[in-house]
């Protein structure tokens, strides 16, 4: 396997944005009713172009949106030869725009990405207000990424992403002690949130089950974190039917990777569980050929929680975290299993397969089940479930299914880190419609056919949950994959959502139970 480019690096400089030893230098500013105003950072700017900033980027078409990028040259008026103001938007936050934190982190991402082919950007964006600094750097971090490792040669007309960010302190009122630390909990954030990407935008020739449980046990392992993975022997051995009914339809065997972080102290613990079908064509009930590619991405739920678990390791909160991968790759073949066939779960519940294309739910409730022996307080699961969440609310909003309390938790954190979610309900019509004649449990409801097709994927996951666990089911269908252009902080491909949220919820966890 080839690999995309390196992570930019982040540092703290004392500099300000007029004498910063940087390529460029990003400032902000926003609208303030009819009129440009001045940002963050952009002030020390003006003065040194001798008060003509606004009038240069009103004439260059500047009207400070959120996410445009215009660039003005300095022509030695700064140390940096360029400078690139970003728009913030409205100074008065219209409903349904996205919160302050967020508009600076898909501002930095923008800006990033609109100085591709920059080697040194010095982003003078945060001011005095601490709590910028954090989705600043961060929107910055996750902006400088793209994946062409695949490619034989790149064209001349390639700009590799910013090779260094420097966050400018001169503004903020904070020493770089202080900001180092910050920078160093980005850094432990957005690189599992690089890993988890580069998983998922890896084609699926390479990396099929057995590969990826080899390269999440490595990176695990790399962490400090214990691992345990079982193959498919050990899987048969141990009676895991929904993984082995999807995986054995492949070559490539299932697998099970368990992965565990163990504080020295600590109240609660948190399974996280991950859906990782690491090609899916919908076997048996096989899907159309359109898009059938980006199925790649069916992994993606995987992915974020193993990456997550490195970002757990290095921020070392105090709750035990494990984590339960199960990996297939769903594929039609004389192995394969059918619909009309009943198959028996982790645990021995016997499910009735009506749809083999209803993979994913298969082989995570084998792995719930698992989770389950090991007593958490909380469970988490998220999955590329189904193409329901994307009819339901769109191609960025995940849906949430499960204990109500905790799914508030889990719709604050993400408006947190700036992954939206919503709530959505678990019908008694939709669970007792999937129950079957000749087993214990239908995969789908076969009387809805495709309505509330969500809410039939986090039924059935249900009813393998036992009423006293609190748990969540987090369907990223649509925001884990990005088959559109990319936007502030978001790529083309994959998204890393809900990696942060994620380890969100653990930490919140970690400091209120």
């Amino acid at each position: 396997m080839t690999r995309p480019t390196e992570a930019a690096v982040l540092t703290v400089s004392a500099a300000s944005a007029v004498d910063a030893e940087v390529d460029a230098v990003v400032i902000g500013v926003h609208r303030d009713g009819e009129q440009l105003g001045l940002g963050p950072g952009a002030a020390a700017v003006d003065a040194a172009l001798g008060g003509r900033l606004l009038d240069v980027l009103a004439r260059l078409g500047a009207n400070g949106v959120a996410g445009e990028v215009v660039k003005v040259a300095t022509l030695g008026a700064t140390t940096a030869p360029i400078v690139a103001a970003v728009g913030l938007g409205p100074v008065e936050r219209k409903p349904g725009a996205p919160d302050p934190h967020e508009n600076y982190r898909r501002a930095a991402g923008a800006a990033i990405r609109a100085l591709t082919g920059t080697d040194r950007v010095g982003l003078a964006l945060v001011d005095a207000d601490p709590s910028l600094t954090r989705p600043v750097l961060e929107g910055a971090t996750l902006g400088a990424y793209d994946f062409v490792g695949y490619k034989s040669e790149l064209a001349p007309s390639y700009r590799p992403p910013v090779r260094e960010i420097v966050l400018l302190a001169d503004a903020t009122g904070r020493g770089e002690i202080e900001l180092q630390g910050e920078t160093d909990r980005v850094k432990a954030l957005t690189d599992a949130v690089r890993t988890a990407r580069n998983w998922i935008n890896t084609p699926p020739n390479d990396l099929r089950p057995p590969a990826f449980a080899a390269q999440a046990a490595e990176a695990a392992a790399d962490a400090g974190l214990e691992v345990e993975v079982l193959d498919t022997d050990a899987l048969k051995a141990g009676g895991y039917g929904g993984i082995l009914a999807v995986g054995l339809g492949s070559e490539a065997g299932p697998q099970l990777v368990r992965i565990a972080y163990t504080p020295a102290a600590y109240d609660k613990h948190v399974a996280l569980v991950g859906k990782g079908i690491t090609f899916d064509t919908g076997g048996i009930s096989i899907k159309p050929a359109q898009n059938m590619q980006d199925m790649k991405s069916d992994m993606s739920g995987a992915a974020c929680v193993v990456a997550a678990m490195t970002a757990i390791a290095r921020l070392r909160p105090a709750v035990k975290v494990t984590a339960y991968v199960p990996m297939a790759e769903n594929m039609p073949s004389g192995s394969a299993y059918r619909p009309g066939d009943v198959v028996t779960m982790y645990g021995g519940k016997k499910v009735e397969v009506l749809n083999t294309d209803a993979e994913g739910r298969m082989i995570l409730a084998d792995a719930i089940v698992r989770a389950v022996e090991d007593e958490p307080d909380y469970l988490l699961e998220t999955s590329t479930l189904t193409g329901g969440q994307v009819v339901s609310l769109g191609e960025r909003i995940s849906g949430l299914m499960g204990s109500t309390e905790l799914l508030a938790r889990i719709k604050d954190a993400g408006t947190r880190t700036g992954e939206p979610m919503w709530p959505m309900p678990l019908p008694d019509e939709v669970r007792s419609g999937m129950d079957s004649a000749i087993a214990d449990v239908t995969q789908i409801n076969a009387g809805f056919d495709r309505a509330g097709h969500m809410l039939q994927g986090g039924s059935f996951l249900s009813r393998f949950v036992p009423d006293e666990v609190e748990w969540a089911h987090i369907d990223i269908a649509g925001p884990s994959y990005n088959t559109k252009t990319p936007h502030g902080y978001t790529p083309k491909g994959a998204t890393g959502v809900p990696l942060r949220t994620l380890v969100e919820v653990v930490e919140d966890i970690a400091k209120n139970g």
